[in-house]
């Protein structure tokens, strides 16, 4: 089929004319109309991509979604981890390594960890990179107290085969049977005065017993003191275990050992009563070191089991008043 002609009317000659186009002027056409349908193809994918997520797209918002929920579980069990951390090196530092005359591993130590910037600088620069960061650098701290708590053990584990006898001096048991208690009036610490009516700092743990209730010697040692008082502690006795430990028992209805006697852990030194300054028959125990009274509860080990430690433990922490 022979192409078509193009006329145009010429306004000077008032005649149509053949339209010629030149091939320059059809290619640039063919050009323009091209370049107008790529720009509005490119315009057409930018508002899709805009607006609307690809299939892709949505099961990667859903991974990464997933993700952060997994990091924030995990943050939370480190978090557990690092309250149970804590709670070891308490005991460690406060009951084993006191036991044996070790100096406590500073919190500084234990909780070492690494400079951001040399560990971690390769976990920022993401949408999650806070979550990460803060994952990694808890365990890093719980890996730094793992080390050292591991290495107090293997110290400490030293110490008790070379100082069976020191094991047998320190106080390790409750100062009456346990089928005798009643109950544990008050714990160490600020507490209500029963008589003046203010916050005073107990020295020791009231343990509330039957009146004649045998008391027995914590560990072994040698009885120091011997006291008979209306006033105060009473009628109190008091034993030297030897390295630095001394221990108190007051309030007593009348003594059973008399001064420089050697005693035995579990010996009976007296019977339960309510001389001196009380408001009921009890025992006042106290524990000192080095002539500073140290809480008590952390010398029961001998008695006690883990869960039954967190138990009067939690009891401690618990607003009661004081017998003396």
């Amino acid at each position: 089929m022979a192409k078509q002609k193009r006329y145009i009317f010429n306004q000077l000659t008032q005649d149509f004319e053949v339209l010629e186009t030149s091939k320059s002027k059809t290619v640039m056409r063919y050009v323009l109309i091209f370049l107008s349908v790529l720009g509005l193809t490119f315009l057409l994918a930018v508002l899709l991509f805009t607006f609307f997520k690809s299939p892709k797209e949505k099961m990667q918002a859903r991974e990464l979604e997933y993700m952060k929920l997994q990091y924030e579980i995990l943050n939370d069990r480190l978090d557990n981890m690092e309250v149970l951390m804590t709670d070891m090196e308490q005991r460690d530092n406060n009951l084993y390594r006191m036991m044996f005359e070790a100096d406590p591993i500073p919190s500084s130590v234990r909780r070492s960890g690494f400079s951001d910037a040399d560990r971690y600088a390769g976990l920022y620069g993401y949408v999650n990179s806070g979550q990460v960061v803060s994952a990694a650098r808890k365990l890093d701290v719980i890996a730094s107290q793992l080390y050292h708590q591991s290495v107090s053990y293997d110290t400490l584990f030293v110490m008790v085969r070379n100082k069976s006898d020191m094991l047998a001096h320190i106080p390790g048991i409750f100062p009456l049977k346990e089928t005798e208690l009643k109950y544990i009036s008050s714990f160490f610490g600020n507490r209500p005065d029963p008589i003046y009516k203010i916050s005073k700092f107990h020295s020791g743990i009231d343990f509330s017993a039957a009146k004649g209730t045998e008391a027995y010697a914590t560990g072994d040692g040698v009885v120091c003191d011997v006291e008979r008082n209306e006033w105060g502690y009473g009628n109190m006795v008091t034993i030297d275990h030897g390295y630095g430990y001394k221990t108190r028992y007051a309030h007593l209805q009348k003594a059973a050992v008399r001064k420089g006697q050697k005693v035995k852990r579990g010996q009976k030194i007296g019977y339960i009563g309510d001389s001196g300054k009380t408001t009921g028959v009890h025992l006042h125990y106290e524990v000192l070191k080095n002539d500073v009274q140290v809480d008590p509860i952390n010398f029961f080990y001998n008695d006690l089991t883990p869960d039954e430690y967190d138990q009067i433990l939690e009891q401690s922490t618990l607003p009661t008043q004081t017998m003396d």
